[in-house]
């Protein structure tokens, strides 16, 4: 079931089309969202990371396969890359925010974002690599739970110190939905790390199942949900803001 292209192509892709097509037909919100000054920028973001999204298991599942790549060292490149966008669009979208709430341009965040996009990885495959020198026959896959596990305790790190530090108590609508948002990169991160524990120290085929849940957190409906949640009356900023939307 995990491998099929029903869990692993078709359920993936389908929030996000769907949301596009509501987007082409509808347009952008009216309301100025959790930063009246970034509601062109989330709009923006959603759109372009909607198609990186469908772009994803299109690329890295059926071209690979397609071509026949999809064991060799050009899937795993590609694979690789998108592992790191997926991430960079956590951060592009925290960082970028931040930077138009202290009336800097969006485009200010993109080296900030891809500073700390590159820091999970490294840290990830450096501790990896110890582990498998102290203990010889270790799981392959140990990098992904090592990754997951960090990714998810950057998130959370984030979600109790950036936030509250860059966001002004004036500003309580953003900072809400800036904790929200990285508690759900958190939830998923966290469920593919529990997963993998299953897989791979258990030896449970009930992890396969698992993944399922986190696989659809950050494929189908990671962007749609930034997007609306945005725009949400709960995150509904109670200021006018003059600074132009950038």
């Amino acid at each position: 079931m995990y491998d099929s292209d029903v869990q692993g192509f078709y359920a993936l892709i389908a929030v996000p089309v769907l949301f596009l097509v509501y987007r082409m037909m509808r347009g952008r919100p009216s309301g100025g969202g959790a930063l009246p000054a970034g509601a062109r920028f989330v709009d923006g973001y959603a759109v372009v990371f909607a198609l990186q999204t469908i772009l994803d298991p299109v690329i890295t599942g059926q071209l690979t396969r397609a071509l026949g790549i999809s064991d060799g060292i050009g899937a795993t490149v590609l694979l690789i890359l998108f592992v790191l966008l997926g991430d960079f669009r956590v951060y592009l979208l925290v960082f970028g925010l931040l930077a138009i709430a202290a009336g800097r341009r969006w485009t200010d965040a993109v080296g900030v974002a891809a500073a700390w996009t590159t820091a999970v990885p490294t840290v990830a495959y450096l501790a990896n690599a110890a582990l498998h020198t102290a203990v010889p026959g270790l799981n392959s896959g140990s990098i992904w739970l090592i990754y997951e596990t960090l990714f998810a305790a950057v998130a959370l790190t984030l979600r109790a110190r950036l936030v509250p530090a860059r966001v002004p108590s004036a500003q309580p609508g953003l900072r809400s939905y800036l904790r929200d948002g990285l508690l759900y990169v958190a939830i998923y991160y966290a469920n593919w790390a529990l997963a993998d524990v299953l897989i791979q120290i258990g030896g449970f085929d009930v992890g396969w199942l698992l993944r399922i849940l986190p696989n659809q957190l950050y494929y189908a409906i990671s962007v749609p949900a930034a997007f609306f949640a945005f725009f949400a009356s709960r995150y509904q900023s109670t200021r006018t803001s003059t600074q132009a939307a950038r």
